[in-house]
């Protein structure tokens, strides 16, 4: 199944591309979950979120933006940070957080959380490109899926 998902996956020019996006939104993701891991149960409590649900919070965003960087499992990982992104901008706008704030010290913005999403958003539905271990493990060829498969 998962080899129809990268069936076309692209390549070249687009298929680097998406190879910055990844590193850098993976890596971005990484820093920005790394803190949560360190307290999975309780990071969010203010917030009035369940215990467990901060544990999948913090494993999406660290654990997410490692996959999302290697291009490895990217559906899943870019699964886990629609939700969670969901989740941020729900929970922001119910605060009446505003979509940008300047300068920052007016309180939080929806932007970050919106642009997480978006590029979620965008690698769930064009793939990681020919550059990942997906494309590798799972048969992305970098051309067109021929009729009738």
């Amino acid at each position: 199944m998962l080899g129809r998902y990268f069936a076309n996956t692209p390549g070249g020019a687009a298929g680097l591309g998406l190879l910055i996006v990844r590193l850098v939104f993976g890596f971005a993701m990484m820093l920005h979950g790394y803190p949560k891991i360190q307290n999975p149960f309780h990071w969010a409590d203010r917030m009035g979120i369940p215990g467990p649900l901060q544990a999948l919070a913090a494993l999406a965003e660290a654990g997410g933006g490692l996959a999302i960087a290697l291009g490895l499992l990217t559906p899943l990982a870019a699964l886990g940070w629609i939700a969670t992104m969901g989740v941020a901008i729900f929970q922001l706008a119910k605060m009446g957080a505003k979509f940008v704030v300047n300068p920052p010290a007016e309180g939080p913005a929806l932007e970050p959380a919106a642009g997480y999403l978006a590029v979620a958003i965008l690698l769930l539905l064009v793939g990681p490109g020919k550059f990942s271990f997906d494309a590798l493990l799972f048969g992305g060829k970098g051309g067109k899926v021929k009729a009738g498969r």
